[in-house]
């Protein structure tokens, strides 16, 4: 078995005394994981950081065994901007852990074209976190945990959604989320359209996505959220 692609670099852990066992997320393959012979030395380290692009070729006898990675060349290397950039490196550090979510060998190209595009688009820190909360909106679509903010749950109007609801993750509309204020995450309007954010939209988005991904994914899984997540939203979140 052999193929070779493009990917996005969202993991490397060692293995034994000089290899490596990188986590690519590849166009049409999605998560992808290959040991890399001698990946410890130092003419790889630049190359095997997580945010680069390479181009690889993967080999294996079987298609279910794990496989090497035995070319592996950098198209992008972004690494060195992002360390120079806190901000930038705790959003990549994010989408990488957040990849990572992502059973291996199903494609996910509608997550990894929205990484690529947050991670080259020198956003504004405004925008960095708009385009990182609708990040984590489509994660959980793409992890089957959806949210339904089409239309509201109690009288099925489509317009006027400020609010979701915990149990069903479904939006409500104002008049009918009066009586529940307390009991309800708020729905910033910018996660339903091109309105604008400001820093207390933010920290509502990143709430409420926050929620839906402990209750499905961290907490379901035992893990911890990314450790990189609170500094980086309390960054985006500050309004100075």
């Amino acid at each position: 078995m052999e193929w070779s692609g493009e990917g996005l670099i969202i993991g490397v852990r060692r293995h034994g005394e000089t290899s490596v066992i990188a986590e690519v997320m590849v166009e049409g393959r999605g998560r992808q994981l290959g040991l890399i012979r001698g990946g410890r030395s130092s003419k790889l380290a630049a190359t095997l950081q997580p945010g680069n692009s390479v181009q690889i070729t993967w080999r294996a006898r079987l298609e279910e065994h794990l496989g090497l990675f035995t070319t592996i060349e950098v198209t992008d290397s972004r690494a060195a901007s992002l360390i120079v950039d806190r901000t930038r490196l705790y959003a990549s550090q994010l989408l990488c852990d957040h990849l990572r979510l992502l059973p291996e060998r199903d494609a996910h190209d509608r997550l990894l074209g929205l990484s690529i595009r947050i991670l080259d688009g020198n956003l504004s820190p405004n925008a960095l976190g708009m385009a990182l909360a609708r990040f984590e909106l489509t994660l959980l679509d793409e992890l089957g945990f959806g949210l339904d903010l089409s239309s509201c749950a109690m009288t099925g109007v489509t317009s006027g959604l400020t609010h979701v609801s915990p149990k069903s993750g479904r939006a409500v509309c104002l008049a009918a989320a009066a009586p529940y204020i307390g009991r309800l995450l708020e729905l910033p309007a910018f996660l339903l359209g091109d309105a604008p954010a400001t820093p207390s939209d933010l920290e509502a988005a990143f709430a409420l996505t926050g929620y839906f991904l402990d209750m499905h994914v961290w907490s379901a899984r035992q893990i911890d959220p990314p450790s990189t997540r609170a500094s980086l939203v309390a960054i985006l979140c500050d309004p100075i």
